[in-house]
């Protein structure tokens, strides 16, 4: 309760009820798999922009967390938004492939450019619970990159993830993560390569690499995690940059800001 009590300390009276609100939720439904830091990140996206996790505006998934469409919509009512404007590029489009491709522009005045977002989805990027839909998805993920690049919003929304299913392995996918040797030592090293790999390939930072591999292991510092748990960390980060890069450095970007551990 202590730290309940100094973690809404210093808010206003609605921001405070709000995020107990959204805390009390938070525990209820994802107690086992939410860390202190997670909490942090919860007040910050609390008092920011409003979010409530009872009307659906905030989701728990995967480690980290993510804004849901209608959250977004609501936080853009409350500013006032002038307008957002959707429209299809034709020729990124293919309507009997059920590939769609929209721009988004979202008007945060009558005098504002505009913050322009872009979406697309085919069903090789979404899951096959809402096959049929691509359109509308793509439609949505544009408006919704669009709605947080106009509010400076550093989560990724619950829309623009991919996928979640797990494709057969093919022999070459099967190889992605090299046979354990007796030779512990090796094995980590053979790991740090693959990662600094990633890390160069898909141009992401590493310190917050480093924050989210100290926060996916549950440890302290990195030199705390067993080789199985960053080996699953490597694997999991090369799965998600295939499937959806945006995704992802959404969630690094959610760790700006942030110290980093000892390595």
């Amino acid at each position: 309760m202590k730290e309940l009590k100094e973690a809404v300390g210093g808010e206003g009276p609605d921001a405070g009820r709000l995020f107990q609100r959204n805390l009390r939720l938070a525990r209820s439904r994802w107690k086992s798999l939410i860390a202190k830091v997670h909490y942090q990140q919860l007040k910050a996206l609390t008092q920011q922009y409003e979010f409530s996790i009872a009307h659906g505006d905030l989701v728990w998934l995967e480690r980290g967390w993510y804004v849901t469409h209608a959250g977004l919509v609501r936080l853009a009512r409350r500013n006032r938004c002038a307008g957002i404007h959707a429209k299809p590029i034709p020729e990124f489009c293919n309507a009997e492939a059920q590939r769609w491709a929209f721009e988004a522009t979202a008007y945060r005045s009558r005098t504002c450019r505009g913050f322009v977002g872009y979406g697309d989805a085919d069903p090789s990027n979404i899951s096959s619970l809402v096959a049929g839909a691509e359109m509308r998805i793509a439609e949505t993920r544009a408006v919704n990159r669009a709605l947080r690049k106009a509010y400076g919003i550093g989560v990724c929304s619950i829309e623009e993830i991919g996928s979640r299913e797990e494709p057969p392995q093919s022999p070459q996918e099967s190889k992605r993560v090299p046979p354990q040797s007796a030779n512990g030592s090796a094995n980590r090293s053979t790991l740090r390569d693959r990662l600094c790999q990633l890390i160069r390939q898909h141009r992401f930072d590493p310190n917050l690499v480093k924050a989210y591999a100290i926060d996916f292991c549950a440890v302290k510092t990195l030199r705390e995690a067993t080789r199985d748990q960053v080996e699953n960390f490597v694997q999991h980060l090369a799965d998600w940059a295939d499937k959806d890069r945006n995704a992802l450095l959404c969630q690094l970007n959610s760790y700006l800001g942030q110290k980093e551990g000892a390595a």
